[in-house]
């Protein structure tokens, strides 16, 4: 582990352990004070109980364990990925005894930063941590995804593809998921409309940040804006969304962008 790293772990406090079992939240507690002894540890046993307990202490990091006759960990990550709770962006790390395929994308999926598969030691847990503290990934704020970039899944148990060469420059991959997210969230402002809303404006950020200082991106900036001030103006807090106004937008985005930027027809 790098020094940053070492430092940015100390900051990782307080940490919320979910775990149906006691004995596997005590043994993972242990761990984690041999690393910061100060840390506070805060453990669940229930979903209900977890999710009181992320509101109340807004933790820096969570562990869950994966699905269970009792907990599905996976549903919980999307439940906090999705909730109001100040914690819904924290590193969670899926604890699992099984590391399948199966297993291991449906965490990713579920929008977990890290898979640590039992039995583990302190230096598997480091380098989780590590991974969450050192490599940090972009934030997806989609509709039928919400989570660290998967294209950068960094768990040391994952050994599928990763984002490809031919993919575009950073930029233009950052645009084309932009565009891609928006069409979504405009689709869904009628059937979702929290989370479309807030897709939405992430996206707007987004394009105006890739936007800034480049000349070419001028207009896709100011539409940009425009959106955002759309979405955080009287009217929409008013009166809700328009899905054609919404469409509309998105539809100049989509002109507004470089060609190779544009999203593939399904």
């Amino acid at each position: 582990m790098t020094d940053r790293s070492r430092i940015g772990v100390m900051k990782l406090d307080p940490v919320l352990v979910i775990d149906p079992i006691a004995a596997n939240a005590k043994l993972l507690g242990s761990l984690l004070r041999g690393i910061n002894p100060s840390v506070n540890i805060h453990t669940a046993q229930t979903k209900p109980a977890a999710l009181a307990l992320a509101r109340d202490i807004n933790p820096k990091l969570i562990f869950v364990e994966s699905p269970t006759p009792t907990l599905d960990g996976m549903q919980l990550t999307r439940d906090l990925r999705r909730s109001e709770l100040a914690c819904r962006e924290a590193p969670i790390i899926m604890v699992s005894s099984e590391a399948t395929a199966a297993v291991i994308l449906g965490a990713r999926d579920a929008g977990v930063h890290e898979f640590l598969r039992r039995p583990y030691n302190t230096g598997d847990v480091l380098k989780r941590l590590d991974a969450v503290v050192g490599r940090p990934r972009d934030w997806i704020e989609g509709i039928a995804y919400i989570g660290p970039d998967r294209r950068r899944f960094n768990s040391a148990e994952y050994s599928g593809p990763r984002k490809r060469s031919s993919d575009g420059s950073p930029k233009i991959q950052k645009i084309n998921q932009a565009l891609r997210i928006l069409s979504a969230a405009s689709a869904a402002v009628e059937t979702d409309p929290s989370q479309a809303a807030r897709a939405l404006l992430t996206q707007a950020r987004i394009l105006i940040e890739a936007s800034a200082g480049v000349e070419p991106l001028t207009k896709l900036g100011e539409m940009a804006a425009q959106l955002q001030s759309y979405l955080t103006g009287p009217a929409a807090a008013q009166d809700g969304l328009s899905k054609g106004q919404v469409e509309l937008y998105t539809a100049n985005l989509i002109a507004l962008s470089p060609p190779e930027a544009h999203p593939k027809a399904a």
